[in-house]
């Protein structure tokens, strides 16, 4: 498990690198899709963490919630924000990457710098507390 939790949070921090990126470069789309995916990654990884098999999807704020008895209590006053950050990104990883098409939106018009800096400051908070997590366990 911990194994698993360890590479999880390593990927997380490639995301938020190329996120960081991104942003950097203006490519606000982008910058929301590595963010959520860096969101996921982290939160994967607490869930590994602590020995829970999560459901595979994008968004396992539900099941942070579900099992907050797990974890630590500094964290568990973190689990609500956490599950909400997990919520936002999941809904917007699919337009980020292809836009509306029913509407003929891309991903330019739907993320902008706004949508990305939010995005990139979240994902930075939800990795720093995996990390916090992960190296209290090890």
């Amino acid at each position: 498990m911990e194994a698993l939790a360890r590479d999880y949070l390593k990927r997380a921090e490639a995301r938020l690198v190329i996120a960081e990126e991104a942003f950097k470069r203006g490519y606000y789309p982008e910058a929301v899709r590595y963010s959520q995916e860096c969101v996921e990654l982290s939160l994967k990884a607490c869930l590994r963490m602590v020995g829970i098999e999560y459901p595979k999807v994008h968004d396992v704020g539900g099941v942070l919630e579900a099992e907050s008895a797990r974890f630590p209590e500094w964290f568990r006053e973190q689990i609500e924000r956490l599950a909400e950050i997990s919520r936002d990104l999941a809904e917007k990883r699919s337009p980020s990457m292809y836009g509306i098409e029913a509407a003929g939106k891309p991903p330019g018009e739907l993320f902008g710098e706004k949508e990305a800096e939010e995005a990139l400051r979240n994902a930075k908070q939800a990795h720093q507390l995996a990390r916090k997590l992960i190296e209290e366990k090890e």
